[in-house]
């Protein structure tokens, strides 16, 4: 007996996403922040889900802090271990997407190739890149985790704009820059270009 015959696929009678954003009143999206560590993307991130579900919208933040300590707890900083960490991460935003989830991704992601890896896993249509842009010297200068400070005593070792340089987006979604305006004027301006997308 051929056990294969009595396997069915699912997939047709499973719900679809179009059924999930329906019953959400939303279209999913992935809102990817991309930028140097004390750029503001944490506080961007946080900014955007907390006006997103006050306007009733159903969405999720993706950060270091909620995938380091759990799903991505056994990985380090290598360079085979940052691509990993970037690619568990595209897979489970695909997978919220799909769920009918507005999902923000919050990573330095520094280079073109693993954003470029985040953006085929989850499919152009839904990666919204956001480059939130800020020099180095302000970042520095913030170093509200004292990261750079470690990474300049030697402490951290291949930390993205000490000993790794970050490769800027050439053709982001969105741009923000928070050198030059205040959070609540780049919240304001990411904000509105979402709910364009939703």
């Amino acid at each position: 007996m051929n056990h294969s015959q009595n396997i069915h696929p699912v997939f047709d009678h499973l719900l679809q996403r179009a059924d999930r954003e329906d019953a959400l009143g939303q279209k999913s999206r992935v809102v990817w922040l991309t930028g140097l560590s004390g750029s503001g993307k944490s506080t961007l991130a946080i900014g955007l889900e907390r006006a997103l579900h006050n306007s009733g919208k159903h969405v999720f933040v993706l950060d270091g802090d909620n995938v380091r300590m759990g799903i991505n707890k056994n990985l380090g900083f290598s360079e085979s271990d940052r691509t990993e960490n970037i690619r568990r991460i595209a897979e489970i935003a695909k997978l919220f997407v799909d769920s009918g989830l507005i999902v923000i991704c919050s990573f330095v992601s520094p280079t073109h190739e693993i954003r470029a890896l985040a953006k085929n896993i989850i499919g152009k249509k839904d990666f919204l890149e956001v480059y939130v842009s800020a020099s180095l010297a302000t970042c520095e200068h913030r170093d509200v985790k004292g990261l750079y400070a470690k990474a300049r005593k030697g402490e951290i070792k291949d930390f993205t704009g000490i000993h790794q340089e970050f490769e800027a987006p050439e053709n982001p979604w969105l741009k923000v820059n928070t050198d030059e305006e205040s959070f609540e004027d780049c919240l304001n301006e990411l904000l509105n270009a979402v709910n364009k997308e939703i």
